[in-house]
């Protein structure tokens, strides 16, 4: 593996980018935005050049695992910029000239978007299911298609800014299943003497002494605050650190996936901590109240795979960053949202300052933060005292560039930590002896030892996460120093289709464009019970060829979700260089059957027949009833066309199905027409017949239009 190699492939790829859109500006508003969504780590990017995750409900974005609900773990993503001895297009006299890229305030006054697009290396795959076109609503994301892309998606970022140095970000993201958890992110500054949105230039002068810092803080993550404390939803009880200061003695080191994680790198990373209100150890946010499963395995962050020398020297500068440690996230406030103008000089030399490593009010410093205060308190909110929580904090530079000369930094942001199987079992587990005061395990530990506290067994296995991010930090590292030439899963099939039955579930699917290519290996279906998001089990593997699965085993009034992979038989991943060697597969998130399917039974063939199931319906039993569907109610033997009204007791309407499809099932989920649970009761269920029923042996009418039955059915809430 050539060492830089990466990164001359990356700066290739810039100059051919830079020569293709240098005449192509244009104005864009803050709030654009870019999703990309098709692998287990999904987020957005905005076109000023840094995400704000708060959508004025809560913080979104990053989300990991994104199979689940609420795993987003993104609060704030700053840069700043500054240099000295500036003067802007007015001719005015700046000693010190900085201003926030953090929010969209700043749009059109300091930063200036001029392009953001996603390029994806083929056309997503349609996903339907009972003909309904599921993928449609995504059909926005992707502006390109170019089949010469190495990653599955890149996103093209540019900015002009009132210093005249213009940034531009190129975001990479793979979806084989060894990297899909970090995106790979090119920023490349070049002293353009551009100051606003149209193509003049307006100086030419150099900028001495070019700074460049950025602030990041994670929730890791917004269903762990759910389960302890609204304040983790921004990141109070977040814990930080950092590694690398032993980088300058590694920086020529070859890593392969024997090396396993790695503490040298350039990197920084957080997680969930105690908060001291909370009476139970809530370290991975156990859920106390329910079965106990970790809801906050993440450890969320960053590493820097490469910075410039200067703007003429671009081999990796091994004494950069100048400071990698944290900050005081609110005293960073104002400078991720207040306005730089020609009034804010203090100000501006301030920031300056900080973009150089001067922590403001002393919250911060180029230091582990973890390690510096986590043995005086489990709370990191106790040790920081800042409201907002923590940033990790980076400062680059001092740089004097030339007009025409750039700096490029390359980062990956991550998220890692334990498998949603490895969360059930351990919270489990954990819940059990926090039931039974006198059970003391003994609890396994990672490694084979094992203790008598259920907290330091969880606990302990929680903090595996800090291998596993530093793991992907090292195989984003390989990723880039290889020119982004990681083995490559197949290509997905070209689309997946799922079709309800009487007796069965068909899915089948569109051939795989890898099909023709040596090494392919076939198709894996997997399927879920009750809910998308849950633990799915593998239900059929066929070869090249095979594009259909009839799902047989099924049962009638249960949802099951589906998703379709190809895969290869690994020949081209035998190396163990960039991750461990064996077949790949094409992302779950391409062949994603994300609504359910159901088994419909045939049309009752008399009206005695229908039944409401369960009768009663008692809400201690929801968990023996119908699988991850807890309040639904199943009628059935009914009539393949008809309207069923459900009334009270006393004889409301308070809702009205319209049943079409020709089966013999329909479902009921306990809700009003207003959107309302119904209460504990007696309650009524009208079927009317829409359409005559014949039987299709023996030609008989077996019920008519406008016929009808009535049932009783008991809800106990």
């Amino acid at each position: 593996m050539k060492k830089n190699s990466g990164y001359l492939a990356v700066l290739v790829g810039a100059l051919a980018w830079l020569m293709m859109v240098e005449n192509a500006t244009g104005q864009l508003l803050g709030t654009e935005r870019r999703y990309v969504r098709v692998g287990p780590l999904q987020s957005f990017f905005q076109s000023y050049g840094r995400e704000r995750a708060f959508n004025n409900t809560y913080y979104e974005g990053l989300m990991w695992p994104a199979d689940y609900s609420y795993q987003d773990n993104a609060v704030i993503n700053c840069i700043w910029m500054g240099c000295r001895e500036f003067k802007n297009k007015n001719d005015k006299y700046y000693e010190k000239y900085a201003f926030p890229m953090a929010t969209d305030e700043n749009v059109g006054l300091a930063i200036f978007p001029i392009e953001i697009k996603q390029i994806a290396k083929f056309a997503p795959p349609s996903i339907y299911v009972d003909g309904s076109d599921i993928t449609a609503i995504y059909s926005g994301d992707v502006d390109e298609v170019n089949p010469d892309l190495v990653a599955d998606r890149v996103i093209i970022n540019r900015i002009n800014t009132s210093m005249g140095l213009s940034m531009q970000r190129e975001i990479y993201y793979f979806t084989q299943q060894y990297h899909d958890n970090y995106f790979i992110k090119v920023f490349t500054f070049t002293n353009t003497g551009n100051t606003d949105y149209d193509d003049e230039i307006e100086l030419t002068a150099p900028l001495k002494a070019v700074r460049i810092s950025t602030g990041v803080r994670y929730s890791v993550c917004r269903e762990g605050a759910m389960m302890t404390s609204g304040t983790q939803q921004w990141g109070q009880q977040s814990w930080v650190t950092r590694r690398g200061e032993k980088y300058a003695a590694h920086a020529g080191d070859q890593l392969t996936e024997a090396d396993g994680p790695v503490d040298w790198l350039r990197c920084n990373f957080a997680w969930a901590g105690q908060k001291k209100e909370i009476a139970w150890d809530c370290i991975g946010a156990p859920d106390v109240n329910g079965d106990g499963r970790l809801a906050a395995p993440q450890h969320a962050g960053n590493v820097i795979l490469h910075v410039d020398k200067s703007g003429t020297d671009k081999a990796d500068d091994p004494a950069q960053p100048l400071l990698n440690g944290w900050h005081g996230a609110d005293a960073q406030s104002f400078f991720s949202t207040g306005l730089m103008t020609d009034n804010d000089l203090p100000l501006m030399a301030k920031l300056y300052d900080m973009t150089a490593g001067t922590a403001l009010g002393g919250l911060g410093g180029n230091e582990r933060f973890d390690e510096k205060y986590l043995a005086s308190s489990p709370d990191a909110f106790t040790a920081h005292g800042d409201a907002g929580g923590t940033h990790m904090w980076v400062c680059y530079g001092p740089w004097d560039l030339a007009h025409g000369e750039s700096i490029t930094i390359v980062e990956a942001e991550g998220v890692a930590g334990l498998s949603r199987e490895q969360c059930e079992l351990i919270g489990r587990r954990w819940k059990q002896a926090y039931n039974n005061a006198s059970d003391t395990g003994p609890f396994s530990l990672p490694g084979g030892a094992t203790t008598t506290s259920k907290d330091e067994y969880k606990d302990t296995w929680v903090a595996t996460g800090k291998d596993s991010i530093l793991l992907t930090f090292s195989r984003a590292k390989r990723n880039f120093d290889s020119g982004f030439n990681i083995p490559q899963p197949p290509l997905p099939p070209s689309f997946v289709e799922v079709k309800s039955g009487g007796d069965m579930i068909s899915i089948s699917w569109g051939p795989s464009g890898s099909e023709s290519s040596g090494g392919f290996g076939g198709y894996k279906v997997y399927r879920a019970i009750g809910r998308p998001d849950t633990l799915y089990n593998e239900i059929f593997s066929g070869g090249p060829g095979s594009y259909i699965y009839n799902d047989k085993q099924a049962t009638r009034g249960q949802a099951y979700y589906y998703y379709v992979v190809a895969v290869n038989d690994g020949s081209n991943n035998s190396e163990g260089v960039y991750n461990p060697t064996g077949p790949l597969h094409s992302s779950k998130f391409y062949g994603f059957a994300s609504q359910p399917a159901y088994l419909s039974r045939q049309a009752g063939g008399r009206l005695e027949d229908i039944r409401v199931v369960p009768n009663p319906y008692d809400i201690r039993s929801r968990k023996l009833q119908y699988v991850g569907e807890d309040d639904k109610i199943m009628f059935l033997n009914i009539p393949g066309h008809c309207t069923i009204r459900i009334y009270t007791e006393r004889g409301d309407l308070i809702d009205t199905i319209h049943h079409e499809n020709g089966s013999g099932d329909e479902r009921w989920n306990s809700i009003t027409s207003a959107r309302q649970v119904v209460v504990s009761g007696v309650y009524i269920v009208h079927f009317e017949v829409t359409q005559d029923y014949v039987d299709s042996s023996t030609n008989q009418i077996l019920y008519k239009k406008g016929e009808s039955a009535f049932r009783k059915f008991v809800i106990i809430r």
